[in-house]
């Protein structure tokens, strides 16, 4: 049986088509039918990969996760990946395809969307139902020519669509109505109805531009959805950065965290579990008057190494990270951030830029060279450095997955990795320096490991802490809600700045479950699910 479809598009990117449709795919799922997520074409740099080793888009992960079922890459046929202004890398069924500018893109469309059309087919055939995303606004006249991931699908599959406004950022409704308006009458018939996302106050005081909305355009508003604030669920897009700097901001703060915000910065979910431990801050710093005087400096992964590389210099970022290091605190590097830790970056065959080398920030004893092929692999490793806090998990094993171009050379590895994929393996991977404070690695995914994540962050807050001499009282005044009490009790005993740490959160996937639900009674209390369900025909 060939599933029943249903598209989610929006007026312009971030109206929230990407949450909405992860919600719908946990309604669903709770009610009793095997539903899919798909998205022709995503643009995005925070991915993931398959258990059989194929990259596609982070947010249909996450959707395929909330509707309970293995990631597959039809969910996500074609993914592009930014590496400058108009060029991308373009990934086709989870494997590289071709670096290419975005008018040369636009030349390859018509084979590109039988790959589409044939995702989708494979799909339908296992699923009740599939939930399909657009992107951005399916209504710009300059991009309907080369459309392969809005009103085509729709027309393609004969797919209901529902038009999704977001009102918080204003023009909600000229937005709604320029849409429509500029869609053609076949496209027109598609949309059944309209979601308001992210409302703020009280909807009756909002019924009368509903009211106005159906009788313009004729199409029923079948929900209005309010805003849900802190939902810990993993984003795709760097924009989200700027409201995780406002909104992950404990009052009280024991360890202090500063990702570097690179302008290729990928995967940048990896520090979601660290953002989420009590008494945690991580912030997304751009420039030096953002950095202070973290306990830790992380340089996360990148499509861009080289370049970002050069933006590390030019904004003083390298001569900060390194002073930070010669200080004591802990510097990281995950994957494109490990190859910029290192003496020297070569790359002879030009996969990045037209430098054949360049100079690292010189912290670790390694050196990388780029290569054609792209390695990406969920991968098992077992830890195997006794450096530093890494004396305390050695031997211990953790999970992760590799996307890179790259190999790194050096000794003293951190990890060894002992599975990739269903395939066993015996290759190191990183390398920590004789301090043990400064270490990279290619392992996206490090810190959804518990042992790793609370050895890591009580070594840091534990050593700046000492180094810093911390007083008691001081402590006092930075710990987290609850902590406070458990320090007077202690007022000779230093090391209760250790055990007076909340207690750590639990498991990353029982806290993305709870927020699925979370997000599905959310949305289910603001939807007209009865309608949906009868314009689907489920």
């Amino acid at each position: 049986m060939t599933a029943k479809m249903l598209m989610i598009q929006g007026t312009a990117s971030s109206a929230g088509k990407s949450l909405l449709v992860a919600a719908l795919c946990r309604i669903f799922k709770q009610d009793g039918l095997r539903v899919a997520p798909f998205k022709a074409q995503n643009m995005a740099l925070n991915s993931f990969v398959t258990r059989d080793g194929l990259e596609i888009g982070r947010a249909q992960a996450v959707q395929a996760d909330a509707a309970g079922i293995p990631v597959t890459v039809e969910m996500n046929p074609i993914l592009l990946k930014p590496e400058a202004d108009s060029l991308s890398q373009v990934v086709v069924l989870g494997k590289p395809y071709a670096r290419l500018h975005s008018r040369d893109y636009n030349r390859d469309k018509q084979e590109l969307w039988q790959i589409v059309t044939d995702a989708l087919a494979r799909l339908r055939e296992q699923f009740d139902l599939v939930i399909v995303e657009g992107a951005g606004s399916p209504a710009e006249p300059n991009l309907k020519a080369g459309d392969i991931v809005n009103m085509r699908v729709a027309r393609h599959a004969q797919s209901p669509v529902l038009l999704v406004g977001d009102i918080d950022r204003g023009g909600v409704f000229a937005s709604l109505v320029g849409t429509l308006e500029l869609l053609d009458a076949e496209e027109r018939a598609l949309v059944k109805g309209i979601l308001i996302n992210k409302f703020r106050g009280d909807v009756a005081l909002l019924r009368p531009g509903l009211d106005w909305l159906e009788s313009r355009v004729g199409v029923p508003t079948l929900g209005v959805v309010p805003f849900l604030r802190d939902l810990k669920i993993a984003e795709e897009d760097s924009v989200a950065l700027d409201r995780l700097n406002t909104e992950h901001r404990p009052l009280n703060t024991v360890t202090d965290i500063a990702v570097i915000r690179l302008p290729h910065i990928s995967n940048f979910d990896d520090f979601d579990p660290l953002a989420l431990e009590p008494g945690v801050r991580v912030c997304y710093v751009q420039s030096l008057d953002e950095l202070g005087e973290p306990h830790a400096i992380i340089l996360p992964g990148s499509k861009s190494t080289i370049a970002d590389l050069q933006f590390l210099e030019a904004r003083g970022f390298s001569a900060a990270i390194r002073a930070h290091a010669h200080r004591g605190a802990s510097v990281i590097g995950i994957c494109g951030g490990y190859q910029m830790l290192g003496r020297v970056i070569r790359d002879p065959d030009r996969v990045e830029s037209e430098r054949a080398s360049v100079e690292g920030l010189g912290l670790l004893d390694v050196e990388t060279i780029f290569l054609n092929e792209k390695s990406t692999h969920q991968v098992r490793a077992r830890v195997v450095s006794s450096r530093g806090f890494f004396r305390e998990l050695t031997g211990q094993e953790i999970g992760g997955y590799e996307i890179h171009m790259g190999k790194t050379l050096g000794a003293d590895a951190a990890f060894q990795i002992t599975q990739r994929g269903d395939h066993r393996a015996d290759d190191a991977d990183g390398v920590v320096d004789a301090t043990g404070r400064v270490f990279g690695t290619y392992l996206h995914g490090l810190f959804d490991n518990a042992n790793f994540r609370r050895a890591w962050l009580e070594t840091i807050g534990t050593r700046m802490n000492a180094d810093t001499d911390v007083t008691l009282s001081e402590a006092k005044s930075r710990a987290p809600f609850g902590v406070s009490e458990m320090l007077r009790s202690a007022q000779h005993d230093k090391s209760a700045l250790v055990r007076a740490r909340p207690r750590p959160i639990e498991s990353m996937q029982d806290i993305r479950e709870r927020e699925y639900n979370r997000l599905a009674d959310h949305v289910r209390a603001h939807l007209d699910l009865a309608q949906i369900r009868r314009i689907v025909g489920v």
